[in-house]
């Protein structure tokens, strides 16, 4: 009798690099927790698209539950058969008994966003390694193609998959939602002790602070003037003032003057005092 031929480790290793990164329980979960609880939508939607999810049967189930929501109809084990049937696809997912099994193996439907963020994780590597592959071949190819086009489009490639992954804290938020954390941030706000009006960092500027409460987080704030009135000895102040008064970094971007000019009227501000 034939001795079955041993399979190296590192065979092992290599067959498990070629399988794209991908977690079918994950994606059972959330088909199945849709089927049981259609409250949490919204949230799934925010995550995943049937793209993201790796098998086709999966997301020919997913774009059927789509297709029922445009329709305001519940999606449960029979409306989502039903749909299926219509369609003539139901036995490309396995029919009612994989929809049932789905339905019962689903651990639980109050965790279902964390199931859809790792099926969103997933998809996103599988893009990446589709991205890297493709800059992989470009460069070994390059075609007579200047280098800075081939980084430019690996560049291009690699941040379109970031723009179009936004999370639910980065796209549309709801009104309802945003009211609730300015409630909270007032709340906190009004609890600081000794803090003179300035809840943010001090521009150095008393008036300015007053009407202001000093530099907030995530504020995008512009200098607006006419030429030479001073626009960036102003910005300059406020960043020697944030630095000093509060000890922390602060970063300066020029598109104007070079980093020594920047530097010499930087340095000049602490000697005129």
């Amino acid at each position: 009798m034939a001795s079955q031929p041993q399979i190296k480790s590192s065979d092992k290793k290599t067959a498990q690099i070629s399988i794209p990164p991908h977690s079918l329980e994950a994606e059972q979960a959330v088909l199945g927790g849709i089927m049981l609880s259609n409250q949490h939508w919204d949230g799934i939607a925010e995550r995943v698209i049937a793209d993201d999810f790796y098998t086709f049967q999966h997301r020919l189930i997913f774009t059927e539950m789509e297709h029922l929501m445009r329709n305001q109809s519940p999606i449960d084990l029979i409306t989502l058969d039903q749909s299926l049937r219509s369609r003539g696809v139901s036995d490309e997912v396995g029919g009612f008994a994989y929809l049932a099994e789905l339905s019962n193996n689903t651990p639980n439907a109050i965790n279902i966003l964390a199931y859809a963020d790792i099926v969103r994780e997933k998809a996103i590597l599988r893009e990446l390694i589709s991205v890297g592959n493709r800059i992989a071949e470009n460069s070994y190819s390059p075609k007579g193609q200047d280098i800075k086009l081939i980084l430019d489009e690996a560049e291009r490639e690699v941040f379109a998959i970031a723009e179009k992954r936004t999370t639910s804290s980065e796209g549309p938020q709801n009104v309802i939602n945003v009211l609730e954390s300015t409630i909270e941030k007032i709340d906190i706000l009004s609890k600081l002790e000794n803090h003179s009006g300035v809840t943010g960092i001090t521009t150095g500027f008393t008036d300015l602070d007053k009407k202001t409460a000093g530099l907030q987080p995530s504020d995008l704030i512009i200098v607006a003037a006419r030429p030479s009135m001073g626009k960036t000895t102003f910005a300059m102040n406020l960043c020697e003032n944030a630095a000093m008064a509060s000890e922390k970094p602060v970063l300066v971007f020029s598109l104007e003057m070079p980093a020594e000019t920047n530097y010499d009227a930087y340095d000049s501000f602490p000697c005129s005092r």
